[in-house]
């Protein structure tokens, strides 16, 4: 429960401390180095997720993967980081806040070094919750002590990152202490075989984000940071919102990898059992959202920001389009094996999004990037439901 307060508390906090126009600039930050996060991530939160939970008992076969999966991510965190800095010292855009953007990048380096795929895949998930919640705890901490006006705003990414960091060496520590990871430099061959076992999902997970994380980048890049900041504060309350399906969502899916594993047949019977309160649950969530959209905005800002209501309106159907791919394509179609089709779905969306976005945005402004969200996860769910269709015929 603390881990989804944290974000209601801080978020309200920082729009009023900072304004909406250094809102705007962290959010577009943020936008920016998470594209290194995916990078280095390399889809191996389910690649690798999906190997632990088949080889659970094989102790040998844990280190093998634990060891092979982080000297890959080492070598992408550096990699990202010398193509981060080329990047920021290049363009103008990004040099006149250089700092923030180093400081920012503290969270790739958080994220390489938390094994969440380790603890996904053996089922232990209140580390996951107990680590994120020491992080956000520290930020949190810190931001209310030392932020307290606009000029402070560069204080935000050093805590977040700070924050993060820690995190990811505790994780590293209570891992290598439950698990007993035997550490050894990893050959060649080994390196080859989860390289290759993460690239599917990576390019899943980089056209993932081209139409759930790159919305904020583009209209950044064409307006500027108040309108970007419009579009941030309902797109981050929708991602709040839809949090509180990552817990379940991280818990349910190395264990319906590991059930239809051992009997595809599952599938019809396990995964469209309760698709009927999934549906309900979602459905109630998105239109709650529509008809308080402005208390929401409200409460969050403090403001009556309508540019930033008619958001929340449009992304409010978001809540179930979006929800309804996650329990169809993460929790249906990839343990079904089936993820070079997702992948292809994902690709697909994507690159629609990115054209989307970058014509609406530059003729609808904030509003043009809400819809262009929007319009690709309901193609995404065209695609996905279609597919599910036709192999419950089968």
């Amino acid at each position: 429960m603390v881990y989804y307060i944290i974000p209601l508390i801080t978020f309200p906090y920082l729009i009023k401390v900072l304004g909406t126009e250094k809102f705007g600039l962290i959010s577009f930050s943020q936008a920016f180095i998470y594209y290194f996060v995916i990078l280095t991530d390399y889809g191996f939160n389910l690649s690798a997720t999906r190997s632990i939970s088949v080889n659970r008992n094989n102790q040998q076969k844990i280190s093998e993967i634990f060891n092979g999966v982080m000297f890959l991510k080492l070598i992408f965190l550096i990699i990202t980081f010398i193509l981060m800095t080329i990047i920021v010292f290049s363009f103008k855009k990004f040099y006149e806040n250089w700092l923030l953007y180093l400081l920012t990048y503290g969270l790739v380096i958080g994220q390489s070094l938390f094994p969440i795929w380790l603890f996904q895949g053996m089922e232990k998930m209140k580390y996951i919750t107990l680590i994120n919640v020491l992080a956000k705890v520290i930020f949190t901490i810190a931001i209310f002590i030392f932020v307290k006006n606009s000029a402070d705003y560069i204080l935000v990414p050093f805590f977040n990152s700070l924050g993060f960091i820690l995190a990811g060496i505790i994780s590293l520590i209570i891992a290598i202490k439950n698990f007993h990871i035997k550490f050894y430099l990893p050959n060649y061959s080994t390196l080859k075989y989860y390289f290759k076992d993460g690239w599917i999902f990576f390019k899943t997970t980089v056209f993932l984000s081209a139409y759930r994380e790159s919305n904020i980048f583009i209209l950044g890049l064409i307006t500027n940071n108040t309108i970007t900041s419009y579009y941030a504060i309902a797109e981050k309350t929708i991602k709040i919102i839809q949090s509180i399906q990552t817990p379940l969502g991280q818990a349910l899916y190395p264990h319906v990898c590991n059930k239809y594993a051992s009997d595809s047949n599952n599938f019809t019977q396990y995964h469209f059992k309760y698709q009927k309160i999934i549906y309900l649950f979602y459905l109630v969530i998105a239109i709650v959202t529509f008809l308080f959209s402005n208390y929401i905005i409200k409460i969050i800002t403090g403001l009556t920001i309508n540019e930033a209501i008619i958001n929340l309106k449009i992304l409010s159907f978001v809540l179930i389009i979006g929800g309804l791919n996650y329990y169809h394509g993460i929790l249906g179609l990839i343990p079904l094996k089936l993820e070079n089709l997702f992948s292809s779905f994902v690709t697909i969306t994507g690159l629609i999004n990115i054209i989307l976005c970058i014509i609406l945005s530059y003729i609808y402004k904030d509003i043009g990037a809400s819809l262009s969200l929007l319009i690709s996860e309901t193609l995404l769910l065209f695609l996905i439901l279609n597919k599910l269709y036709n192999l419950s015929k089968k």
